[in-house]
């Protein structure tokens, strides 16, 4: 019987934004603050497996985040 200290957790995560502004400078401190709500909303646990939207601090839709969990046996673990 393999116990938990057997298993790696696995995360596959993937985010697209689709972002338009002014400047590019612009762009990029918007795109900054969607991929730092991400961060904290990740860390809380707020994403459970499958594909999420995301939207910006006004609540456009600005892209998704694909998240997924994985639990592997770990290779050589008997």
């Amino acid at each position: 019987m393999r116990d938990e200290a057997d298993f790696s957790q696995h995360l596959n995560c993937d985010v697209e934004l689709k972002l338009s502004g002014p400047t590019g400078k612009a762009i990029d401190k918007a795109c900054a603050n969607a991929l730092r709500a991400l961060a904290d909303r990740l860390e809380k646990g707020d994403f459970e497996d499958g594909l999420h939207p995301v939207t910006d601090n006004s609540g456009k839709l600005i892209g998704a985040i694909y998240i997924d969990y994985a639990q592997d046996a770990e290779v050589g673990a008997d």
